[in-house]
């Protein structure tokens, strides 16, 4: 069985009259604004925890950029105090610890745009396409729409 959707009454078979389904329109308005704060809500907090955990990387990148520096410099003691095996070694672990600098920086890097900039872009198409369809621009088609999750009556345009 599927939850009505926003605005939807019960079918019983009665008609209802004009000024009755006018009357329901503050309602709808309200239930429509309520939801797509709700959208915006949910969007934003999606967007700052993806920026986050992308600040998050790109600080773990930053400690290990430390850390081949410490290796670094390391290898250059080792290069000049004996002048074979040793600074061969150190300067090996220098070039993995670059790499997995690397590594982190990049995936940081990705995980940090998704969340830039951190605007509600989709509830903006939301409201725009919903004063479209109040205003009688365009044609309100349902089947671009389903439900948002986690925001009860709200809509997210496509599939």
């Amino acid at each position: 069985m599927t939850a009505p959707r926003l605005g939807a009454t019960p079918v019983t078979g009665e008609k209802r009259s004009l000024f009755k389904l006018i009357g329901d329109v503050p309602t709808l308005v309200r239930e429509l604004i309520r939801t797509e704060i709700e959208l915006a809500k949910t969007e934003m907090i999606a967007k700052l925890k993806s920026a986050g955990i992308g600040a998050g990387f790109l600080a773990g990148a930053a400690v290990v950029l430390i850390l081949f520096l410490g290796v670094l410099l390391t290898s250059a003691v080792l290069a000049f105090a004996q002048i074979m095996p040793g600074w061969l070694a150190a300067l090996l672990v220098a070039g993995i610890v670059l790499v997995i600098a690397a590594v982190l920086g990049f995936v940081g890097y990705l995980i940090l745009k998704k969340g830039i900039p951190p605007v509600p872009s989709d509830t903006i198409e939301n409201i725009k396409h919903d004063l479209d369809a109040i205003t009688g621009v365009g044609k309100r088609d349902d089947s671009e729409h389903v439900r948002h999750p986690g925001t009860g009556n709200g809509y997210a345009r496509g599939a």
